[in-house]
This record gives structure tokens, sequence and C-alpha cells, in this order.
């Protein structure tokens, strides 16, 4: 079980909002063990998902339908100016940030939406190298936080060679292992059938190695059920006989308050032994656990 480096304000702040910015947001993050920054390119909220247990309240939309890109730009060398020379953390929002995690890990695009929905999402990535080539970043990663149904797009096809010259990782979303279960938590619209989205993480595993985030939880007081847990570990699976490269499995639960009251926290010791399933169904590949919290909802 990986505990939250630091119980600090700095790191349980996930707010999308730092300062003016449309688009980008500084936040301290648990995995990452450093500042991530943040990237929303969907600040209108709109999502081909509606995740059960999502924290985004999609009923209070804005009325915006493009990206800004040359605003995207003087956002991110903003925040990255402000974390290189050390004013971030003189911010009451950072200030109790933990000397080991003042450090840049990442320029993460999530956000409110889904990023690869875009049809300027490669803009954004080749917008997101340029600024952190020119703040001299090498290693800072950019991260791209996807629940996968749109890797086979034209938009992702045009970014991931950008996405190879800088540092770039997907993190692949595989929160089920069967379709009834994906229909049930993740609930796409329109439709998506599991079996691509599995195949479509295969094909782009196979050319560079992804992360799979996975969130298990209670749905009305349940647990995922041994059947479940035993098709997620087949997916796993389909995924590295296809020849995709798994680098790290990412099991995480409920952490920060959903607008569901129906999606409640797994307790550690649960989360541990799904891992340990997982662990034997996978090999060498690894995987890290992330606690949770039970908390009350609240609108986001």
């Amino acid at each position: 079980m990986n505990d939250e480096p630091s119980n600090t304000d700095a790191v349980r702040d996930h707010r999308r909002q730092w300062r003016d910015c449309l688009y980008v947001y500084p936040v301290l993050s648990r995995r990452a063990a450093g500042l991530s920054v943040g990237v929303n390119i969907s600040p209108d909220k709109r999502c081909n998902f509606a995740c059960l247990y999502c924290q985004v309240d999609r009923h209070l939309r804005r009325n915006l339908d493009f990206v800004d890109l040359d605003q995207l730009r003087d956002e991110l060398n903003l925040v990255l100016a402000e974390a290189a020379d050390g004013r971030i953390w003189r911010q009451p929002r950072f200030a109790s940030a933990p000397e080991t995690m003042r450090r840049i890990n990442d320029i993460a695009f999530s956000g409110d939406g889904e990023p690869t929905a875009s049809p300027l999402f490669d803009r954004a990535v080749k917008v997101a190298a340029e600024a952190k080539a020119a703040a001299r970043l090498a290693d800072v990663k950019i991260v791209v936080i996807t629940n996968a149904t749109c890797l086979a797009s034209p938009q992702v096809a045009r970014a991931l060679p950008v996405l190879d010259a800088n540092n770039g990782e997907i993190w692949a979303k595989l929160d089920a292992g069967t379709q009834q279960r994906l229909d049930e938590i993740n609930r796409p619209r329109p439709a998506a059938a599991l079996d691509k989205i599995v195949a479509d993480i295969a094909a782009v595993a196979k050319d560079r190695p992804v992360v799979i985030q996975t969130l298990f939880f209670r749905i009305d007081g349940n647990e995922p059920g041994p059947e479940e847990i035993a098709a997620y570990t087949a997916r796993l699976r389909e995924i590295l006989a296809a020849g995709g490269r798994i680098k790290l499995v990412q099991l995480h639960t409920i952490a920060r308050s959903p607008l569901s009251p129906r999606a409640t926290f797994l307790p550690d010791d649960r989360l541990d032994a799904i891992a340990a399933e997982v662990r034997a169904a996978v090999g060498q590949t690894p995987v890290e656990t992330f606690g949770g919290a039970d908390v009350p909802p609240q609108r986001v």
C-alpha cells in the first residue's frame, strides 16, 4: 500500500482552478510525489464517460467549444516558471508542501473530461512539449490520463510521436473486466465496447509501455465480486498476450468526494487482497495500490 506521503493541506487540495487560469492547475500529487501540472482541455465539462465515482458536476457547464492554444501556452509557461524558481511554494496553497515534494514531476492531461476526445488534443500536447523544452525540463514527464476510448483516433495517432519524443506516457483507465461492469460504473456515452478498449490499449502499448489505472470501490455497499476480479485480471493478460507492455498497474479507490452517494471507498485490506490476485496474474509487472477514504458527496 502506497500511503499518502504527506497529510498536509497542500497534498489534499486538488482543485482544478489556479489563479485566473482556464486550462492549467498545479497540484501536489501523492502518486507523483511532487508537483503535477494539470492540463484541462475540457473546461466545458463534456466527457464521453459518466463514471459513477466522478467528482465533476456536469450540470454546471461552461459555454466553451474550443481550446485556445495560445492561452494554454501562456498558462503553462507561467506555472512552470513559478515552480522552477520557487515562487509557487510561497503561495498559501502550497506553503505546507514538504521539501521532498517541491519538484515538478509531470505535465498531466486530465481535467473535467476525456482529453483525447478533443480534435485539438495533439496540438495541445505539442504546446506542452514546447513549454517543457523552453523551461529546460527534459526529465519532466507528459502524462496523458485517458479512458482509452479514443486511442485509435487521428488526434491520438498524431500525438503519440510527440509524446514518445518528450518523455510522454499513456495512463489508460481500465476499471472493468466485463462489459456489464463497464456499462454500470463508467457509463460510456455513446456506448463503448470493452473488447475494443482493451485491443486499443494493447495496440498503443506495443510501441511504448503504458500505465494501467483501475479504481475499485463499493457500489451500494457491495464490493466487486471474485468473478469480476478474475475477468479484470484476464483483460490485463490479454493486453500482455497481444504484445502490449504494461509499465505499472495502479489500483486505487475513492479518495475524494464523488457526486453519487452510491459510490464509497474500498478498505485497504480489500484493495491489498485484490492487488495480490493481480500480481499473481501479471507476473513481473509492478502493481501499486493507493488507499482512499470514506468521504461525503460534494459538488465540484
